[in-house]
């Protein structure tokens, strides 16, 4: 996976409050996780609780389910719902006054592809929505509000395997043709952001100069040791990994020479905190790259045969998707992250196994 999502529209979101703040009294600040009870909603939800943890700041979730309750206990409030829903959205800005939104809430690239406008519904009118909330508590509260989007390594295009295997780690703006609906998502969201946060409401008189401060990162494939993955085209590398704990057979879509960069979740959470958190004078872009280890679908696979000698580990392509990992760069150049906010993941590929994902998935399965 790519980005941790919420998967569908719900059509009767509820709150876990039903109150709103009466008449003239100040709403409580707070940041706003959607897609909060995903993959990487986890493990955020976890580090913004900390963080904000007696700071007189809620942390407020927002998903299509009911969170669970070890999740649900990290915020003050979970509002079940969908992004698409406006006047769900609007009730949350009756009770809070929103200073960051964490924007999680997707449809990944997989799902997209069997019912793309479904993905485009979600993924882009979604988008458009908190950042149109966004702008609307800079303009009532007179300061920026920051907007930290997880977009996605989808968001590139190499038009051949030829290419993909003679191009050096690919920057920014480099090959962004993306071929699956999530990606073209992704991308267009990136292009929102940038508005938002520079050209928004352009020739309007009464307008607020930049008020959305937007931070994004185009995420890699991402393993996590405590979710099991579901919906990604990258998740053959978790997938693995869950497999061969569980003791079942894996049959993985992808060739044994299928590359594409991946990183470890507490990687990932720890760099959307990192560049929340940076000085924003700092930064010399919207939209940053940012990588760890780049193996073949066959190096990930010795490893886990390594680790787990009785596993059963097979390669049976799927042409479709291996079509889209194979239009995704095998490495991308973060050195813009590494400069600018001080991005430095802590896992290597055998150290991801050694000290995160062999514990923590052996862990998983033998409480299961």
């Amino acid at each position: 996976m790519c980005a941790a999502a919420s998967s569908a529209p719900s059509s009767v979101p509820t709150s876990n409050t039903a109150h709103s703040s009466p008449p003239g009294t100040r709403r409580t600040a707070a940041v706003l996780v959607t897609g909060a009870g995903g993959e990487m909603g986890h493990g955020l939800l976890k580090a913004l609780s900390d963080r904000y943890d007696g700071t007189g700041t809620a942390v407020v979730a927002m998903d299509i389910r009911e969170l669970e309750p070890a999740q649900r206990a990290l915020c003050r409030d979970a509002f079940v719902g969908d992004v698409c829903d406006t006047a769900l959205l609007e009730r949350l800005l009756a009770m809070y006054e929103i200073m960051e939104i964490y924007h999680l809430a997707a449809l990944l690239s997989t799902r997209g592809e069997y019912s793309p406008e479904t993905a485009h519904t979600v993924n882009v009118t979604g988008t458009l929505n908190l950042l149109r909330l966004a702008a609307e508590q800079a303009r009532s509260h007179g300061a920026r509000v920051k907007f930290v989007f997880p977009s996605s390594i989808a968001v590139y295009g190499l038009p051949d395997l030829a290419t993909k295997n003679s191009v050096p780690p690919l920057r920014e703006d480099q090959f962004c043709e993306p071929i699956t609906m999530y990606g073209c998502n992704k991308l267009y969201g990136e292009h929102l952001g940038r508005y938002y946060a520079r050209h928004y409401r352009l020739l309007a008189k009464d307008r607020m100069d930049r008020p959305i401060d937007f931070r994004c990162i185009r995420f890699p494939g991402i393993i996590s040791a405590d979710t099991v993955p579901s919906g990604g085209t990258s998740d053959y590398a978790p997938e693995m990994v869950h497999a061969a704990a569980a003791g079942r057979p894996y049959s993985c879509f992808v060739r044994p020479d299928a590359r594409i960069p991946f990183m470890t979740m507490p990687d990932a959470i720890d760099a959307i905190v990192r560049l929340a958190a940076a000085d924003g004078t700092r930064l010399t872009r919207c939209v940053y790259n940012i990588t760890s280890f780049s193996p073949s679908a066959s190096e990930i696979a010795e490893l886990v045969r390594e680790f787990f000698p009785a596993s059963e580990v097979s390669f049976q392509p799927d042409a479709a998707r291996q079509g889209i990992v194979d239009s995704w760069p095998a490495e991308v150049d973060d050195s813009a992250a590494r400069r600018d906010w001080g991005y430095r993941p802590e896992h290597t590929l055998r150290s991801a196994f050694e000290s995160y994902l062999v514990p923590r998935v052996m862990a998983h399965y033998r409480g299961a």
